[in-house]
């Protein structure tokens, strides 16, 4: 039995956004949390995605778009949505102690510069900052 934090990202195709959180969550504390994504329907993944995490360094081996239905009678502590689409079926959602809505523009549609390159820093300025809370508060506990 692990005693790492179990983390779903969900989004809802497993292409881009979710992808991104779980390679960057398992690159910033792989020591204390196990990162899993999927998607309400599993997709090809968008080949910018990976550029974008290879760019700076993060390991994009064994990504790969999954369906939600492969967790299904998982538990989670904490399933994290990447997007509208995705909070919106929270009944779909495997069983977790916490469920969160952090919702990312899509950087396939968006007109900013760089979209891939923003969506990913936003991303991991979230990672970041959750890791931080998470297991501060857990170690205080």
């Amino acid at each position: 039995m692990s005693d790492k934090f179990r983390v779903l990202f969900v989004c809802a195709k497993n292409d881009v956004r979710s992808l991104i959180a779980e390679a960057l969550l398992r690159h910033t504390d792989s020591s204390h949390f196990e990162a899993f994504s999927a998607g309400l329907t599993a997709s090809e993944i968008d080949q910018r995605t990976l550029e974008s995490l290879e760019h700076i360094g993060v390991d994009t081996s064994g990504l790969r778009s999954k369906s939600i239905d492969e967790y299904e009678g998982q538990a989670f502590d904490y399933v994290v949505t990447l997007c509208d689409k995705s909070s919106e079926e929270a009944s779909r959602m495997p069983i977790s102690d916490e469920v969160m809505t952090w919702n990312f523009e899509d950087p396939t549609v968006s007109e900013k510069h760089d979209p891939f390159r923003h969506t990913l820093q936003e991303i991991h300025d979230r990672i970041k900052m959750f890791v931080t809370v998470t297991t501060r508060h857990h170690s205080a506990s």
